[in-house]
């Protein structure tokens, strides 16, 4: 599913969003290290954690996109390290549980590359 499809039906806020990525998978985690385990390339990340850590671990497995949950908001440091590895940021109010039922809906699966 593209990018866009997800902003669309998710209502997101964009942050950033250069390309409009296909996703195939998403992973769920506020653990960095069990995001770089598990986490399928091509995919969407719901997160509260904004520090520019997040962007550093979504360009080492491969991750297309963010999705900051609860309000959380990212600072500059963050979205200038996305802008320049073009790792799309997007927030909502809405809370991760709620997110990845929307996502699960739209097809959006979880998949570990461990697996």
């Amino acid at each position: 599913m593209k990018l866009s499809e997800i902003v669309r039906n998710l209502e997101l806020n964009v942050i950033y969003m250069d390309e409009d990525y296909e996703i195939r998978g998403g992973i769920v985690s506020d653990l960095l290290s069990f995001v770089m385990a598990h986490a399928p390339e091509d995919s969407v990340w719901v997160t509260i954690q904004t520090h520019v850590n997040t962007i550093a671990v979504a360009v080492l497995t491969g991750i297309k996109s963010i999705i900051f949950v609860s309000g959380q908001n990212p600072d500059e440091e963050t979205i200038k390290k996305a802008k320049e590895e073009k790792i799309a940021l997007l927030i909502t109010k809405d809370n991760a549980f709620n997110v990845v039922g929307k996502l699960y809906s739209l097809g959006i699966k979880g998949v570990d590359r461990l697996q």
